[in-house]
């Protein structure tokens, strides 16, 4: 047994991962670092996910939910702003606790990660598609209903727009971060733009008879799910928390970041920040038009909210520029999702044809793969479900990130580079981001629960069969 743990423990050497991202070019700066986490955190989230929890679980009190999600992603952030400057590494947590706590620790949070991509990229392309078919649907154009909607979801089969805009973004990105990021920037203005006006516009519809009681009393739902009260508003934390999961795909790009020790914890805090008041501001909007039980599984209620308050042509210019806007969130998790899956090729973790690059040095074959998974996924599994499971994944390698501050600290300036930020109130402040996330994970429903044990029963009998025996590290310090 102690053999095995000191197997699962190996640790790689961090100059090992700078020599093998090395060939990844860095281009990237604050502005496009800015623009990347402002765009995947500022995603479909935003324009469809405050009225579903206000309506589901906190009614007005929605702003509440938004706050504390923030604050536990703001405490998880300053965590991963040190660990990115520190080890700009692709892959992020994935490579950061393969050099901190061993292989077998690094596999499970890149794991839980990957869950984070494959089905983030499923949510944002099928929010974006709920938006398209309700900006062409007064038009006169809708698709047949079995391919206006995931399997089993009002009639569908699978969602065609949500299929077809994933193969788009693979597209674009197979060309190059640099290119990639010039559309980036441009799309982020527009989203934050269409934002903007959608605040302006609503604020001149609010009722303030909307806002009471700002937190409704408890109840059961339908669906045993609680609404109203406290309760309601930590249920909504859990379901919101993915509206901020954005900041981990700056991360996972820091390989090809220019002068990492500061653009890294800059567009990771900055973009957080900007994120938290965009969100709040929507929300608030939001519930003061209608009542909240008017969002009731409605998957684009900004669009509806501006429709019904008289507004048809801004609520047009507000979806049509937020439908082009969630590329960018696409974009993002599609990027960051590419360099993990490429950073298990690379590592002998799964198929060394993931970590290969092309001749232009970019990480194609991981992005074909990583495609082909969320095509199926955001073809087949419903909205609803989809934003639960972000949260999932994520929290998990949140918790693992929060807990590596400590064994970071003893060797920087070591064998690990000592950044230029750190995370403040040390020792403090790392417990209590893990802490936050473990109350916010143990907030998720039974079944995103559930389907994440399952995803990590997967891990354990990929790694077992086969990562144990292919790792480069284990190679490596067999041949020294």
């Amino acid at each position: 047994m102690k053999e095995l743990f000191k197997r699962l423990s190996l640790k790689e050497d961090p100059s090992v991962y700078e020599d093998k991202d090395s060939h990844l070019k860095r281009t990237l700066g604050v502005k496009e670092f800015l623009a990347l986490g402002v765009g995947t955190i500022v995603s479909a989230s935003i324009f469809t996910l405050p009225g579903v929890v206000a309506a589901k679980y906190a009614g007005p009190a929605v702003t509440i939910s938004f706050l504390l999600a923030a604050l536990v992603a703001g405490l998880v952030a300053f965590a991963y702003a040190e660990m990115s400057a520190a080890m700009p590494f692709a892959g992020s947590a994935y490579s950061w606790i393969n050099v901190i706590f061993g292989e077998f620790w690094g596999w499970i949070a890149g794991w839980a990660l990957l869950a984070e991509y494959f089905i983030a990229v499923a949510f944002v392309a099928s929010g974006l598609s709920s938006n398209l078919q309700g900006l062409l649907s007064p038009m006169g154009f809708s698709l047949p209903k079995q391919l206006q909607a995931a399997l089993g979801t009002n009639g569908g089969l699978f969602d065609f727009f949500a299929c077809g805009v994933i193969l788009l973004i693979a597209i674009l990105l197979s060309r190059g971060v640099k290119e990639a990021a010039r559309v980036q920037n441009i799309l982020v203005v527009l989203k934050v733009l269409a934002i903007l006006i959608f605040i302006a516009v609503g604020i001149t519809a609010i009722n303030s008879k909307n806002y009471t009681p700002f937190i409704p009393a408890t109840k059961i739902n339908s669906d045993g799910t609680i609404f109203g009260g406290w309760i309601g508003i930590y249920e909504g934390v859990s379901t919101i928390f993915l509206s901020y999961v954005g900041f981990d795909s700056i991360a996972a790009n820091s390989a090809e970041a220019k002068n990492p020790q500061k653009t890294m914890p800059r567009g990771i805090m900055g973009s957080l920040l900007i994120a938290v008041i965009l969100f709040v501001g929507v929300g608030l909007v939001l519930v003061g038009m209608f009542p909240y039980s008017a969002y009731a599984n409605n998957a684009e209620p900004v669009g509806w909210a501006l429709r019904h308050a008289g507004h048809p042509v801004i609520a047009v210019i507000v979806q049509s520029i937020a439908v082009v806007g969630m590329f960018t969130a696409l974009i993002g998790m599609m990027l960051a999702g590419s360099r993990l899956v490429y950073s298990f090729g690379r590592d002998g973790m799964l198929p060394k044809w993931l970590g290969q690059l092309n001749k232009d040095k970019l990480p194609n074959h991981a992005l074909v793969f990583l495609t082909l998974v969320c095509v199926v996924l955001g073809a087949l599994l419903p909205f609803s479900f989809l934003a639960q499971m972000v949260s999932a994944g994520t929290l998990i390698a949140f918790m693992f990130v929060t807990l590596g501050i400590y064994k970071l600290r003893k060797r920087e300036g070591k064998d690990i580079n000592d950044p230029s930020f750190k995370m403040p109130l040390y020792p403090v402040l790392p417990a209590l981001a893990f802490i936050a996330s473990l109350i916010v994970f143990l907030g998720l429903d039974t079944a995103a629960k559930l389907t994440a044990g399952g995803w990590f029963i997967l891990a354990l009998i990929i790694y077992f069969s086969y990562g144990i025996s292919h790792s480069a590290l284990a190679k490596s310090k067999n041949n020294k």
